[in-house]
């Protein structure tokens, strides 16, 4: 990519910045603000963008920042709704999917630790990626130059927001100079720092806390070297296991694996600050420290690389919510501007995805004459109800991940939830059209309930089980209902039949809820002398929303619908 592809603000252009006044003014120009300028530039060529930047463009091909790995519906948005499959197989690398390994006597043999992950490649047009940020972040760049939009390097200083009348932006550049210009709609991907969200007073404190570290190195560590036991390699019978997002685990903490095409590595540690002190951690001896002594396996590897150390970062606290992401005053929040729900689980392109597409809705839209005053409340309400939904996967969950059985049924949960309902709607764009569709808007509030009560019945069960998981490998692909979930995804459905697929796997949801209550219910029953256990066995079945799960799992089986027993077997008491 050349030098005046991407510095864009030293050299003529169809839309040139100053002054000037443009359709779109995109603050920030990392990957919620590029992205977004790329979408709306296919949606509709004509609108004039100019997109302002702190960091000149090249910036660095590894780029930190938190989003290096994607899921299904990041990686959607990425492969098909952007276009950019040829840099992605390029310049990018595949992910094997999520891998966890949770705690199993000391952490110094990896083979002992209980696994959940892939085993078998999934198909490519399911998969997800590991982004070296700033490889895409530069290809978007001079992508997004060549098709005129406008780059200014600088500060934004202050947005005026003028409801009536364009609105105006005053920008401090890097050069010292000061403009402004003006734009119909102004658009916040400024990451955490949230201009807009601040301005306006938007910011909501999140229930959920948790701290995080994280740092590079510039070697491949290779995770599937960290035994060369047979049976345990034999686990994998296509793909890569360091090309999965490797989650290490324990009690109130995770580490994260990400390997990247730059020959580097991602390293974090993801903490709650109420069982791991952030003080033990914030610096990169006291990080390696705190490895030594709850992943020491992990430790030793970083310690023989240690020499390769690129970088070091740190979040105190990380999670946050917002009030309001769009207005019909046109305005809108994308990626961290908005909201962060947590790395586990690699949300964060996902909600860039979503709320790119909200936001490309309603821009065009506008820009076409259209009175956009009701959707964007619609779409506004949609975008917080599904982050506020997802905080519940997190949010006083963490002490959950030093228990190795109830942490893989939530994971083996979670994950096929994500696919049957969120990421089946996003593949078949239904998120941005369902006001078009009550039937499954209904649906949905069926999903968030079971989401809801599911969630603390894993909490309520983990207050309570003593059993322990090692040695065991679960597959994604083991459970046929998970299998089919994920390769659906990409199905060729007319209406009619998404309705049908999509009512099926929202009972699917609810049915295999209901067996997982049932399950532990009958495990429960036979603890004659646990009273903690039979104390809460009754609370269950005095619960009428748990019930009710429970009613449509042994509907469905009395109808003969069986699913897999997905639950894992408890093994002896832990001590």
């Amino acid at each position: 990519m050349s030098q005046d592809a991407v510095e864009a603000d030293e050299r003529p252009q169809p839309n040139p910045p100053r002054p000037d006044r443009y359709d779109v003014a995109i603050l920030g120009g990392g990957a919620a603000g590029l992205t977004l300028a790329l979408q709306l530039k296919q949606a509709r060529p004509d609108t004039s963008i100019l997109v302002i930047e702190r960091q000149r463009h090249p910036v660095p091909e590894a780029a930190h920042k938190v989003g290096e790995s994607t899921v299904e519906i990041g990686g959607r948005y990425l492969r098909d709704v952007l276009g950019l499959t040829e840099h992605l197989r390029e310049q990018q690398l595949d992910k094997f999917g999520i891998r966890m390994f949770f705690s199993a006597e000391g952490n110094e043999d990896i083979t002992r630790r209980a696994e959940v992950g892939h085993s078998v490649l999934p198909p490519y047009d399911v998969s997800s990626f590991q982004l070296d940020r700033g490889r895409l972040e530069n290809h978007l760049a001079g992508d997004l130059a060549e098709r005129g939009v406008g780059f200014v390097y600088g500060k934004v200083e202050d947005v005026d927001l003028r409801p009536g009348q364009t609105h105006r932006v005053t920008i401090t550049r890097t050069d010292g100079g000061s403009q402004e210009v003006e734009a119909r709609w102004a658009l916040d991907a400024t990451g955490r720092s949230s201009l807009l969200k601040r301005k306006l007073g938007l910011t909501k404190e999140s229930e959920h806390r948790a701290g995080a570290v994280w740092f590079r190195l510039g070697h491949p560590i290779d995770i599937n070297e960290w035994s060369d036991d047979p049976a345990w390699q034999g686990r994998i019978r296509s793909g890569r296991r360091e090309l999965s997002t490797n989650h290490l685990m324990g009690p109130g903490y995770w580490v994260w694996l990400i390997r990247l095409a730059s020959d580097s590595i991602s390293i974090g540690i993801v903490t709650d600050p109420d069982l791991h002190s952030f003080d033990k951690m914030n610096r990169f001896e006291r990080a390696l420290n705190w490895l030594r002594e709850h992943e020491p396996q992990c430790a030793r590897i970083v310690e023989a690389h240690q020499d390769t150390l690129q970088d070091f970062k740190v979040l105190r606290n990380y999670p946050y919510s917002v009030e309001q992401v769009y207005s019909a005053d046109r305005w809108a929040l994308t990626g961290e501007a908005g909201l962060f729900l947590d790395p586990f689980y690699s949300p964060g392109f996902d909600m860039i995805a979503i709320s790119n597409g909200l936001i490309t809705d309603l821009v065009t839209r506008d820009l076409d004459g259209e009175d956009v005053t009701e959707l964007a409340a619609i779409h506004n309400q949609m975008y917080l109800t599904i982050g506020e939904g997802w905080f519940k996967i997190y949010t006083h969950q963490y002490p959950l991940m030093g228990n190795a059985r109830v942490m893989q049924s939530k994971i083996v949960w979670d994950t096929a939830v994500y696919w049957a309902v969120p990421a089946l709607l996003y593949f078949h764009d239904k998120i941005r059209r369902l006001i078009d569709y009550p039937q499954l808007v209904w649906g949905l509030a069926r999903f968030q309930a079971a989401m809801d009560h599911v969630q603390r019945f894993f909490r309520e069960w983990n207050a309570v089980d003593r059993s322990q998981l090692t040695d065991s490998f679960a597959s994604f692909y083991d459970f046929a209902f998970m299998k089919r979930a994920h390769i659906d995804l990409v199905a060729e459905l007319n209406d009619e039949e998404f309705d049908a697929r999509f009512a099926e796997n929202v009972r699917l949801v609810e049915r295999i809820s209901g067996q997982l209550i049932k399950t532990i219910l009958d495990e429960g029953s036979a603890e004659e002398d646990d009273e903690p256990t039979r104390a809460q066995i009754e609370r269950w079945r005095a619960d009428g929303e748990l019930m009710r799960l429970v009613e449509i799992y042994e509907q469905d089986r009395a109808a003969g619908i069986v699913d897999d027993d997905w639950v894992p077997a408890a093994q002896p008491a832990r001590a």
